[in-house]
Protein backbone atom coordinates (compact mmCIF):
# COMPACT_ATOMS: atom_id res chain seq x y z
CA UNK A 1 0.00 0.00 0.00
CA UNK A 2 1.54 3.44 -1.24
CA UNK A 3 1.55 5.97 1.64
CA UNK A 4 3.37 8.28 -0.34
CA UNK A 5 1.97 12.02 0.55
CA UNK A 6 1.23 13.89 -2.74
CA UNK A 7 2.03 17.93 -2.82
CA UNK A 8 -1.93 18.25 -2.17
CA UNK A 9 -1.34 16.35 0.86
CA UNK A 10 1.48 17.59 1.74
CA UNK A 11 0.07 21.17 1.40
CA UNK A 12 -3.26 20.05 3.36
CA UNK A 13 -1.18 18.78 6.35
CA UNK A 14 1.22 22.07 6.47
CA UNK A 15 -1.98 24.44 5.88
CA UNK A 16 -3.69 22.05 9.07
CA UNK A 17 -0.41 22.92 11.21
CA UNK A 18 -0.05 26.71 10.59
CA UNK A 19 -3.68 27.45 11.11
CA UNK A 20 -3.40 25.00 14.52
CA UNK A 21 -0.35 26.55 15.71
CA UNK A 22 -1.15 30.39 14.84
CA UNK A 23 -5.22 30.25 15.86
CA UNK A 24 -5.75 27.64 18.31
CA UNK A 25 -2.02 27.27 19.98
CA UNK A 26 -3.19 30.86 22.14
CA UNK A 27 -5.75 30.63 24.33
CA UNK A 28 -6.07 26.51 24.05
CA UNK A 29 -5.40 26.18 28.01
CA UNK A 30 -7.80 29.38 28.58
CA UNK A 31 -10.64 27.76 26.74
CA UNK A 32 -9.55 24.33 28.30
CA UNK A 33 -10.48 26.40 31.90
CA UNK A 34 -13.50 28.11 30.74
CA UNK A 35 -14.83 25.31 28.70
CA UNK A 36 -15.60 27.46 26.04
CA UNK A 37 -15.66 26.34 22.19
CA UNK A 38 -13.30 27.82 19.95
CA UNK A 39 -16.44 29.72 17.97
CA UNK A 40 -14.08 32.00 15.96
CA UNK A 41 -11.45 29.13 15.34
CA UNK A 42 -14.21 26.39 14.12
CA UNK A 43 -15.56 29.96 11.84
CA UNK A 44 -12.03 29.76 10.08
CA UNK A 45 -11.82 26.08 10.02
CA UNK A 46 -15.04 26.16 7.57
CA UNK A 47 -13.21 29.15 5.82
CA UNK A 48 -10.14 27.15 5.20
CA UNK A 49 -12.15 24.30 4.26
CA UNK A 50 -11.83 21.85 6.74
CA UNK A 51 -15.31 21.57 7.71
CA UNK A 52 -16.23 19.40 4.23
CA UNK A 53 -12.92 18.11 3.33
CA UNK A 54 -14.12 15.39 1.58
CA UNK A 55 -17.33 16.78 0.15
CA UNK A 56 -17.87 16.74 -3.50
CA UNK A 57 -17.41 20.49 -4.69
CA UNK A 58 -20.88 20.16 -6.22
CA UNK A 59 -22.06 21.17 -2.32
CA UNK A 60 -19.37 23.49 -1.60
CA UNK A 61 -17.10 20.78 -0.33
CA UNK A 62 -13.15 20.74 -0.56
CA UNK A 63 -13.50 16.91 -2.56
CA UNK A 64 -10.36 15.86 -0.58
CA UNK A 65 -9.06 12.42 -0.02
CA UNK A 66 -9.89 10.84 3.44
CA UNK A 67 -5.63 10.80 3.65
CA UNK A 68 -6.13 14.52 3.22
CA UNK A 69 -8.58 14.50 6.02
CA UNK A 70 -6.58 11.97 8.07
CA UNK A 71 -3.20 14.56 8.03
CA UNK A 72 -5.41 17.49 8.84
CA UNK A 73 -7.20 16.11 11.89
CA UNK A 74 -3.83 15.03 13.34
CA UNK A 75 -2.59 18.51 12.88
CA UNK A 76 -5.30 20.54 14.71
CA UNK A 77 -5.60 17.19 17.27
CA UNK A 78 -1.86 17.81 18.50
CA UNK A 79 -2.94 21.37 19.28
CA UNK A 80 -6.45 21.28 20.46
CA UNK A 81 -8.24 17.89 20.47
CA UNK A 82 -11.56 19.92 21.14
CA UNK A 83 -11.61 21.83 18.24
CA UNK A 84 -10.38 18.70 16.09
CA UNK A 85 -13.28 17.08 17.42
CA UNK A 86 -16.13 19.18 16.63
CA UNK A 87 -14.44 19.04 12.72
CA UNK A 88 -14.73 15.18 13.45
CA UNK A 89 -17.98 15.08 13.49
CA UNK A 90 -18.92 17.39 10.85
CA UNK A 91 -16.93 15.73 8.24
CA UNK A 92 -16.58 11.99 9.03
CA UNK A 93 -20.56 11.64 10.30
CA UNK A 94 -22.99 14.10 9.46
CA UNK A 95 -21.48 15.30 6.16
CA UNK A 96 -20.40 12.18 4.73
CA UNK A 97 -23.59 10.65 5.96
CA UNK A 98 -25.71 12.85 3.82
CA UNK A 99 -23.47 12.96 1.28
CA UNK A 100 -23.29 8.89 0.76
CA UNK A 101 -26.78 8.40 1.76
CA UNK A 102 -28.85 11.50 1.56
CA UNK A 103 -31.62 12.83 -1.40
CA UNK A 104 -30.93 15.54 -3.52
CA UNK A 105 -32.72 17.79 -1.97
CA UNK A 106 -30.93 17.17 1.91
CA UNK A 107 -27.78 18.19 0.21
CA UNK A 108 -29.09 21.06 -1.57
CA UNK A 109 -30.82 21.99 1.90
CA UNK A 110 -28.03 20.94 4.22
CA UNK A 111 -24.56 19.58 3.05
CA UNK A 112 -23.99 22.58 1.45
CA UNK A 113 -23.99 24.55 4.62
CA UNK A 114 -22.41 22.35 6.34
CA UNK A 115 -19.62 21.70 3.95
CA UNK A 116 -18.52 25.29 4.81
CA UNK A 117 -19.13 25.54 7.91
CA UNK A 118 -21.79 28.12 8.08
CA UNK A 119 -23.75 25.52 9.91
CA UNK A 120 -22.55 22.83 12.51
CA UNK A 121 -24.19 19.62 11.92
CA UNK A 122 -24.24 17.22 15.10
CA UNK A 123 -24.94 13.07 15.24
CA UNK A 124 -27.46 12.36 17.73
CA UNK A 125 -26.97 8.15 18.41
CA UNK A 126 -26.42 7.83 21.72
CA UNK A 127 -29.03 7.72 25.01
CA UNK A 128 -29.19 7.60 28.55
CA UNK A 129 -29.76 3.66 28.09
CA UNK A 130 -28.41 3.68 24.69
CA UNK A 131 -24.61 3.73 24.31
CA UNK A 132 -22.75 0.85 23.10
CA UNK A 133 -25.87 -1.05 22.52
CA UNK A 134 -27.21 1.22 19.83
CA UNK A 135 -30.16 -0.66 19.24
CA UNK A 136 -31.95 0.19 22.01
CA UNK A 137 -32.97 3.30 21.11
CA UNK A 138 -36.04 4.91 23.00
CA UNK A 139 -36.20 8.03 21.21
CA UNK A 140 -39.08 7.50 18.77
CA UNK A 141 -40.24 8.72 15.47
CA UNK A 142 -43.92 8.37 15.11
CA UNK A 143 -45.44 8.19 11.38
CA UNK A 144 -48.14 10.83 10.98
CA UNK A 145 -48.15 10.41 7.38
CA UNK A 146 -45.77 13.33 5.81
CA UNK A 147 -44.01 13.94 8.94
CA UNK A 148 -42.81 12.09 11.70
CA UNK A 149 -43.12 13.28 15.67
CA UNK A 150 -39.65 12.82 17.38
CA UNK A 151 -40.04 12.16 21.23
CA UNK A 152 -37.10 11.59 23.75
CA UNK A 153 -33.66 12.69 24.67
CA UNK A 154 -29.74 11.81 23.62
CA UNK A 155 -27.21 11.93 25.51
CA UNK A 156 -23.39 12.90 25.02
CA UNK A 157 -24.28 14.96 21.69
CA UNK A 158 -20.91 17.16 19.98
CA UNK A 159 -21.64 20.05 18.85
CA UNK A 160 -24.78 19.51 20.92
CA UNK A 161 -25.72 23.74 21.81
CA UNK A 162 -23.65 25.02 18.23
CA UNK A 163 -25.36 22.67 15.84
CA UNK A 164 -27.92 24.22 13.37
CA UNK A 165 -28.81 20.31 12.07
CA UNK A 166 -29.00 17.27 13.94
CA UNK A 167 -28.97 13.54 12.68
CA UNK A 168 -31.55 11.70 15.08
CA UNK A 169 -31.61 8.35 15.07
CA UNK A 170 -34.88 7.19 16.22
CA UNK A 171 -37.14 4.03 16.39
CA UNK A 172 -40.78 3.80 14.45
CA UNK A 173 -41.21 1.01 14.72
CA UNK A 174 -40.72 -1.13 17.90
CA UNK A 175 -41.80 -4.33 16.97
CA UNK A 176 -38.99 -4.50 13.99
CA UNK A 177 -36.41 -3.79 16.64
CA UNK A 178 -33.09 -2.00 15.43
CA UNK A 179 -34.99 -2.73 11.36
CA UNK A 180 -37.33 -0.09 12.55
CA UNK A 181 -34.92 2.64 13.22
CA UNK A 182 -34.89 5.92 10.85
CA UNK A 183 -32.25 8.78 10.54
CA UNK A 184 -34.05 11.70 10.28
CA UNK A 185 -32.18 15.86 9.77
CA UNK A 186 -33.67 17.88 12.38
CA UNK A 187 -33.58 21.74 12.43
CA UNK A 188 -32.59 23.52 15.48
CA UNK A 189 -35.21 25.47 14.80
CA UNK A 190 -38.01 23.39 15.32
CA UNK A 191 -39.98 23.94 17.74
CA UNK A 192 -39.64 20.86 21.08
CA UNK A 193 -36.22 21.07 21.00
CA UNK A 194 -34.76 21.47 24.35
CA UNK A 195 -30.80 21.98 25.23
CA UNK A 196 -29.47 20.79 28.22
CA UNK A 197 -26.62 22.14 30.30
CA UNK A 198 -23.19 21.78 28.77
CA UNK A 199 -21.19 18.19 30.25
CA UNK A 200 -18.42 19.44 33.19
CA UNK A 201 -15.78 16.74 31.10
CA UNK A 202 -12.94 15.64 32.11
CA UNK A 203 -10.92 16.40 28.99
CA UNK A 204 -11.82 18.25 25.59
CA UNK A 205 -13.37 20.66 27.95
CA UNK A 206 -13.76 23.12 25.14
CA UNK A 207 -15.68 20.81 23.05
CA UNK A 208 -19.37 21.71 23.04
CA UNK A 209 -21.00 18.40 24.78
CA UNK A 210 -24.87 18.23 26.26
CA UNK A 211 -28.06 16.21 26.59
CA UNK A 212 -30.94 17.24 24.06
CA UNK A 213 -34.50 16.73 24.67
CA UNK A 214 -36.99 16.11 21.71
CA UNK A 215 -40.71 16.98 22.99
CA UNK A 216 -43.13 16.20 20.15
CA UNK A 217 -40.41 17.96 17.31
CA UNK A 218 -42.22 17.80 13.65
CA UNK A 219 -40.15 16.40 10.87
CA UNK A 220 -41.07 16.47 7.69
CA UNK A 221 -40.83 13.01 5.80
CA UNK A 222 -38.49 14.11 3.40
CA UNK A 223 -36.08 14.91 6.14
CA UNK A 224 -35.58 11.12 6.46
CA UNK A 225 -32.51 9.48 5.06
CA UNK A 226 -32.63 6.08 3.02
CA UNK A 227 -35.66 3.97 3.20
CA UNK A 228 -37.85 3.64 6.17
CA UNK A 229 -36.38 1.11 8.49
CA UNK A 230 -32.53 2.49 7.06
CA UNK A 231 -31.38 4.51 10.65
CA UNK A 232 -29.28 1.75 12.71
CA UNK A 233 -27.30 0.51 8.94
CA UNK A 234 -26.98 4.14 8.17
CA UNK A 235 -24.89 4.71 11.76
CA UNK A 236 -23.24 1.83 11.38
CA UNK A 237 -22.00 2.48 7.98
CA UNK A 238 -21.35 6.21 9.08
CA UNK A 239 -19.28 5.41 12.22
CA UNK A 240 -16.86 3.21 10.46
CA UNK A 241 -15.77 6.56 8.68
CA UNK A 242 -15.78 8.34 11.87
CA UNK A 243 -13.47 5.79 13.42
CA UNK A 244 -11.19 6.91 11.28
CA UNK A 245 -11.98 10.68 12.45
CA UNK A 246 -11.41 9.55 15.98
CA UNK A 247 -8.08 7.87 15.43
CA UNK A 248 -7.01 10.71 13.17
CA UNK A 249 -7.66 12.53 16.69
CA UNK A 250 -6.23 10.19 19.10
CA UNK A 251 -2.92 9.98 16.53
CA UNK A 252 -2.51 13.38 16.91
CA UNK A 253 -2.69 13.83 20.49
CA UNK A 254 0.18 11.15 20.97
CA UNK A 255 2.15 12.92 18.31
CA UNK A 256 1.91 16.44 19.97
CA UNK A 257 2.66 14.64 23.45
CA UNK A 258 5.91 13.12 21.34
CA UNK A 259 7.03 16.71 20.05
CA UNK A 260 6.11 18.38 23.23
CA UNK A 261 8.44 15.61 24.92
CA UNK A 262 11.15 16.20 22.27
CA UNK A 263 10.98 19.62 22.89
CA UNK A 264 11.51 19.71 26.31
CA UNK A 265 14.30 16.83 26.35
CA UNK A 266 16.47 19.06 24.66
CA UNK A 267 16.11 22.26 27.11
CA UNK A 268 16.06 20.58 30.66
CA UNK A 269 19.18 19.85 31.97
CA UNK A 270 19.82 17.83 35.18
CA UNK A 271 23.23 16.82 36.71
CA UNK A 272 24.86 19.26 33.70
CA UNK A 273 23.03 17.50 30.63
CA UNK A 274 20.20 17.39 28.81
CA UNK A 275 17.73 15.40 29.45
CA UNK A 276 17.63 13.79 26.11
CA UNK A 277 20.65 12.43 27.06
CA UNK A 278 19.70 10.13 29.67
CA UNK A 279 19.14 6.57 27.97
CA UNK A 280 16.05 6.86 30.46
CA UNK A 281 14.41 10.07 28.11
CA UNK A 282 15.44 8.27 25.28
CA UNK A 283 13.76 4.99 25.84
CA UNK A 284 10.52 6.75 26.71
CA UNK A 285 10.71 9.01 23.62
CA UNK A 286 11.70 5.92 21.37
CA UNK A 287 8.79 4.02 22.70
CA UNK A 288 6.57 7.18 21.85
CA UNK A 289 7.78 7.62 18.34
CA UNK A 290 7.22 4.07 17.72
CA UNK A 291 3.42 3.80 18.66
CA UNK A 292 3.03 7.37 16.43
CA UNK A 293 4.23 5.50 13.78
CA UNK A 294 1.99 2.71 13.89
CA UNK A 295 -1.26 4.42 14.77
CA UNK A 296 -0.19 6.98 11.97
CA UNK A 297 0.08 3.33 9.73
CA UNK A 298 -3.25 2.53 10.53
CA UNK A 299 -4.83 5.10 10.18
CA UNK A 300 -3.56 5.87 6.67
CA UNK A 301 -4.37 2.20 5.85
CA UNK A 302 -8.16 2.89 7.04
CA UNK A 303 -8.37 6.12 4.77
CA UNK A 304 -6.65 4.12 1.75
CA UNK A 305 -9.02 1.70 1.77
CA UNK A 306 -12.51 4.07 2.23
CA UNK A 307 -10.70 5.94 -0.99
CA UNK A 308 -10.43 2.69 -3.04
CA UNK A 309 -13.77 2.46 -1.58
CA UNK A 310 -12.96 -0.61 0.11
CA UNK A 311 -14.06 -2.69 3.50
CA UNK A 312 -12.52 -0.64 5.58
CA UNK A 313 -14.61 -1.84 8.86
CA UNK A 314 -11.87 -3.73 10.16
CA UNK A 315 -9.14 -1.24 9.57
CA UNK A 316 -10.58 1.85 11.32
CA UNK A 317 -11.77 -0.42 14.50
CA UNK A 318 -7.96 -1.51 14.43
CA UNK A 319 -6.71 2.29 14.09
CA UNK A 320 -8.96 3.80 16.35
CA UNK A 321 -8.06 0.95 19.10
CA UNK A 322 -4.78 1.31 18.68
CA UNK A 323 -4.32 5.22 18.47
CA UNK A 324 -6.39 5.60 21.37
CA UNK A 325 -4.04 3.05 23.48
CA UNK A 326 -1.14 5.31 21.63
CA UNK A 327 -2.54 8.46 22.86
CA UNK A 328 -2.81 7.25 26.48
CA UNK A 329 0.70 5.94 26.57
CA UNK A 330 2.10 9.19 24.80
CA UNK A 331 0.34 11.52 27.14
CA UNK A 332 1.35 9.75 30.89
CA UNK A 333 5.00 9.70 29.25
CA UNK A 334 5.00 12.99 28.75
CA UNK A 335 4.11 13.93 31.93
CA UNK A 336 6.65 11.96 33.28
CA UNK A 337 9.33 12.97 30.72
CA UNK A 338 8.40 16.64 31.90
CA UNK A 339 8.16 16.02 35.57
CA UNK A 340 6.47 18.11 37.73
CA UNK A 341 5.73 20.67 35.01
CA UNK A 342 4.14 18.37 33.04
CA UNK A 343 1.67 18.15 36.22
CA UNK A 344 0.47 21.92 35.68
CA UNK A 345 -1.47 23.69 32.34
CA UNK A 346 1.35 25.63 31.52
CA UNK A 347 3.16 23.16 29.89
CA UNK A 348 0.36 21.43 28.01
CA UNK A 349 0.91 17.85 28.68
CA UNK A 350 -1.67 17.07 31.35
CA UNK A 351 -4.71 18.58 29.30
CA UNK A 352 -3.47 15.90 26.48
CA UNK A 353 -3.86 13.18 28.64
CA UNK A 354 -7.44 14.61 29.73
CA UNK A 355 -8.30 15.06 26.37
CA UNK A 356 -6.90 11.23 25.39
CA UNK A 357 -9.33 9.48 27.31
CA UNK A 358 -12.22 9.92 25.42
CA UNK A 359 -10.76 8.62 22.20
CA UNK A 360 -10.89 5.26 23.87
CA UNK A 361 -15.02 6.25 24.57
CA UNK A 362 -16.84 7.72 21.60
CA UNK A 363 -18.00 6.29 18.49
CA UNK A 364 -17.06 2.80 20.14
CA UNK A 365 -15.59 2.23 23.20
CA UNK A 366 -12.39 -0.10 23.15
CA UNK A 367 -13.98 -3.02 23.68
CA UNK A 368 -16.41 -2.36 20.86
CA UNK A 369 -13.92 -1.80 18.73
CA UNK A 370 -12.41 -5.50 19.41
CA UNK A 371 -15.92 -6.94 18.75
CA UNK A 372 -16.00 -5.08 15.65
CA UNK A 373 -12.32 -6.99 14.80
CA UNK A 374 -13.53 -10.28 16.21
CA UNK A 375 -16.38 -10.30 14.02
CA UNK A 376 -14.88 -9.41 10.97
CA UNK A 377 -11.91 -11.89 11.90
CA UNK A 378 -14.24 -14.53 11.81
CA UNK A 379 -16.39 -13.53 8.63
Amino acid sequence: MDFNYTEEHLAVRDAARDFAERELLPGVIERDNQQKFPEQQVKMMGELGFMGMMVDPAYNGGGMDTVSYVLAMEEISKIDASAAVCMSVNNSLVCYGIQKYGSEMQKENYLKKLATGEVIGAFCLSEPEAGSDATSQRTTAEDKGDHYLINGTKNWITNGNTAGYYIVMAQTDQEKGYKGINALIVERSFEGITIGKKEDKLGIRGSDTHSIMFTNVKVPKENRIGEDGFGFKFAMNVLNGGRIGIASQALGIASGALEASLKYAKERKTFGVEIAKHQAIQFKLSEMAVKVEAARMLCLKAAKLKDEKKDYAKASAMAKLFASEAAMHNAIEAIQTHGGYGYVKEYHVERMLRDAKITQIYEGTSEIQKMVIARELLK
